[in-house]
């Protein structure tokens, strides 16, 4: 595979935010970040909780758009883009299940996303996360993401990014 062949088996497209998969996804992604932080397994309990009242339903049309990327079928990873203004778009709920992260899915799906956010409008793509999420953080950079002064703040947000859209 060259640098510019996309990665096999991924497909990745705009789906409702409360579908079966993507709620199923989003419930994955909030265990992770959660337990990271706490440094023990979320309760689902704490999930729930977690998601009632995140604002997710902003990322439907007209001001967002939620995808959901499929891996030979199985949902593996999602991602949320939120218009803020006529020039930026915040990324958010990025997230790749464990078992498909280092198959070229992420970088797929920040295309895709990038992609949402161009046709919303942006110019600009931002988001922000925590120190210890390095995965995140590295994906982020190797996309030609770079630290930018806070845009907003949260008491999950640490660092800030963001990137000119082609």
């Amino acid at each position: 595979m060259t640098t510019t062949d996309p990665p096999t088996g991924w497909d990745i497209r705009a789906e409702r935010y409360d579908t079966e998969d993507a709620t199923a996804l989003r419930r994955d992604y909030y265990h992770d970040v959660a337990s990271r932080y706490w440094r023990r397994p979320a309760t689902a309990r704490e999930v729930d909780e977690g998601l009632a009242g995140d604002g997710v339903e902003a990322l439907a049309a007209p001001t967002g758009r939620f995808l959901v990327g499929r891996c030979g079928g199985t949902p593996a990873a999602c991602g949320g883009v939120l218009l803020l203004d006529a020039e930026r778009a915040e990324l958010t709920r990025v997230f790749v299940r464990h078992a498909y992260r280092g198959t070229g899915g992420a970088g797929l799906l920040l295309a895709s996303l990038e992609a949402a956010a161009a046709e919303l409008g942006a110019r600009r793509t931002v988001l922000n996360t925590r120190l210890d999420l390095v995965e995140a953080r590295a994906l982020y950079a190797r996309h030609g993401y770079r630290e930018i002064p806070p845009y907003c703040e949260g008491p999950y947000m640490e660092v800030w990014y963001g990137r000119e859209l082609r």
